[in-house]
């Protein structure tokens, strides 16, 4: 569970770490629309989107190997829809039977188009979540929100709630894998077994892990309690959130990337037949 990287802060000097936190939050918001832009079966748009995030991690100075780690968050979700997509998809040439079941070619390229987009998405979402750590996530969403309030929205307090659950994701995790070893050394046996079992013997752990979270959360309201905490009300802010040349340059290639997969979008058979 420490090799999960979705929600953990890396902390360095670079070029995206220093991009305003309001940027790189619509900047995701951003590549996901683009990742989502890609028509089915055109490959060369995924590749754009892929390049684009290769470069996004190169200025990040984050370990590439470290962003891929998040994949392993969701790597069972994107197994069972790739075998969903494989196993009951009958449009298309039959390509192998395994008795009642066929797999069809196009069956094998809806599930590679699905793996793609579900792992560009969360390699993403996770450049943001390393380079940009929580309290900057919950003022980006505070300051993105702000015409909300107008309708009496509880805008900080939401904003709040999303930078609490981002900074200890991290806390759980360790907190899990203490628990996970403190059973195994007493003799439980999480590996063995069907997967009901499996999940059966997972419960010793569930039952502390979620006391320890409601101990958590007691704790730092009450810790929030001690220190007059009011919510939004006279409130100021120690870093002003600015934009600024970085910002800039990370909007254009940003246009840049969404212009390209248009432009692959409608010259794509063009482009394989030339390529």
């Amino acid at each position: 569970m420490k090799d999960l990287s979705f929600g953990q802060y890396y902390p360095a000097v670079s070029f995206v770490h220093k991009l305003d936190a309001r940027v790189k939050l619509l900047a995701v918001i951003a590549y996901i629309v683009a990742v989502f832009m890609v028509k089915q079966f055109h490959f060369l748009g995924f590749l754009a989107c892929f390049l684009f995030l290769v470069v996004a991690t190169a200025f990040s100075r984050v370990p590439f190997l470290r962003v891929l780690k998040s994949i392993k968050a969701i790597l069972f979700f994107i197994v069972f829809s790739a075998v969903l997509q494989l196993f009951f998809n009958t449009l298309g040439t039959p390509i192998l039977t395994l008795g009642v079941i066929v797999i069809t070619d196009i069956g094998l390229l809806n599930a590679l188009f699905l793996i793609l987009r579900i792992s560009l998405i969360v390699l993403g979402a996770s450049v943001l979540t390393l380079t940009t750590s929580p309290v900057e996530i919950a003022d980006a969403i505070e300051s993105l929100m702000y015409p909300l309030k107008w309708i009496k929205f509880p805008v900080h307090e939401f904003a709040l709630v999303v930078s609490i659950a981002l900074r200890f994701i991290p806390t759980l995790l360790d907190e899990t894998d203490r628990i996970i070893k403190a059973q195994k050394a007493r003799g439980a046996d999480f590996e063995s077994g069907n997967l009901f079992k499996r999940a059966k013997a997972l419960i010793p752990v569930l039952i502390p892990l979620l006391i320890s979270s409601f101990r958590r959360a007691d704790e730092l309201a009450d810790a929030m309690d001690s220190r007059c905490y009011s919510g939004s009300k006279i409130r100021t802010k120690y870093k002003k959130m600015r934009v600024g040349w970085r910002d800039l340059i990370a909007t254009l290639f940003l246009a840049g990337l969404i212009v390209g997969v248009v432009f692959l979008n409608k010259f794509y058979l063009l482009l394989t037949v030339v390529l």
